[in-house]
């Protein structure tokens, strides 16, 4: 059974996706089975940015009852495997979110790494999605507006008995102007397991429909998200 970690935001702009699609990409250079899959179901951003737009079967169709699992995985960056999300109005009318969870340990079976990616904000999907998890990260940026955002999304993961949540700090410019983290992991008592930096490579490999840790491997991002997965595999896994 794969380790299935729900990425959780509480604002849109943290770069949550961007995390999910290169970490998991990293874990499959490191030779773990891995999916990533797209939980939102309105606004889906995982399959746009690893270059598999427009695929006819999405979770859309599994959600709606048409189309099974297995029928919707894609073949991302590296051996990275995606389950991208549609981008259809009707699409989403005929989604029934109560299936989500069978459908994640039912992908979960024979993978080592199930990342899981959410809804920003704490709408009826996002907080379906974080109560999938076994392991819940947070992405935030390092300013107060995502910290506080952050606090809101813990309450709702200790209602849903998410055991020890961790923090991923992204777009971290170095500057005076970002909380530093010791400062961040104060507020929200809790540890950041990694920070990555602001990079201008991301946005090239965004652009490009290319996973960064791919693209341009020695960029800062890039070595910040193989360390962040090596530091995955050496975790041990915190069940529900």
């Amino acid at each position: 059974m794969a380790r299935i970690i729900v990425f959780a935001s509480g604002k849109g702009g943290t770069g949550k996706t961007t995390v999910v699609a290169n970490l998991g990409t990293a874990l499959a250079q490191l030779g773990k089975k891995t999916i990533a899959l797209d939980a939102d179901v309105t606004m889906a951003n995982l399959g746009l940015i690893l270059g598999l737009e427009g695929k006819k079967i999405t979770l859309h169709e599994v959600l709606s009852g048409k189309k099974k699992a297995k029928q919707a995985v894609y073949n991302g960056p590296a051996g990275l495997k995606v389950v991208p999300c549609g981008m259809s109005l009707n699409g989403v009318q005929k989604v029934r979110l109560e299936r989500l969870k069978k459908v994640v340990l039912g992908l979960a079976a024979n993978v080592d790494f199930l990342l899981v990616d959410s809804p920003s904000g704490m709408g009826h999907d996002s907080i379906t999605a974080l109560a999938v998890a076994q392991e819940a990260i947070f992405v935030i940026t390092p300013n107060f507006a995502s910290v506080l955002e952050a606090m809101k999304i813990k309450r709702v993961a200790e209602r849903l008995h998410v055991k020890s949540p961790e923090l991923i700090i992204n777009r971290a410019s170095g500057e005076r102007t970002d909380l530093p983290q010791k400062e961040i992991e104060s507020i929200l008592e809790l540890p950041v397991l990694g920070v990555i930096p602001e990079d201008i490579e991301v946005k090239h490999a965004i652009a490009l429909g290319e996973a960064v840790v791919v693209r341009s491997s020695k960029a800062p991002a890039a070595k910040a998200f193989k360390k962040l997965a090596a530091t995955l595999l050496n975790q041990k896994p915190r069940m529900a």
